[in-house]
């Protein structure tokens, strides 16, 4: 399985506009898009995770039972124009749906890491506000393989 998004490159800079507005961006979420699902699969599960040791694991994005048939979600899709059945949950910010990159100035640059689950399951149960931990042993039973890529931003 692959993930990718064709803003973002692989070990690159995450554009301004992606980021949140107090550090100079707009929160749009970026484009993504995948392939490679194996069959079997029954949900996808996205998350966007930022692991500098300054942020914790802080949990930027959280997305569950997203159909395995949906190979992409356009620029802009959170909280506008999701697949349905995809359900996005409370963030680190503790907001539904995508928070861009705030990291605290002078801390360097920060690791956010996108990463796609594909799961024998069509529902996740988990909570609505997930930390890192959670996620990892919520779909641990689950999963049938896992993608991922990161950007990096600082300020």
């Amino acid at each position: 399985m692959r993930l990718w998004s064709p803003e973002i490159p692989d070990g690159g800079k995450i554009p301004r506009k992606y980021v949140m507005p107090a550090a100079g961006g707009e929160n749009i979420s970026p484009p993504l898009r995948w392939e490679g699902v194996p069959a079997g699969t029954r949900s996808l599960v996205l998350i966007c995770v930022d692991t500098h040791p300054v942020a914790r694991n802080w949990m930027h994005w959280v997305v569950i039972n997203i159909p395995p048939s949906v190979q992409e979600l356009p620029e802009g899709a959170s909280g506008r124009a999701m697949p349905p059945g995809a359900q996005e949950l409370i963030n680190s910010y503790g907001f539904k749906g995508y928070g861009g990159p705030q990291p605290p100035p002078g801390t360097g640059a920060h690791p956010y890491h996108f990463i796609l689950y594909a799961l024998d399951v069509e529902k996740l149960p988990i909570s609505d506000r997930p930390a890192f931990k959670e996620v990892e042993r919520a779909v641990a039973g689950h999963l049938l393989d896992k993608a991922s890529f990161v950007g990096y931003y600082e300020r």
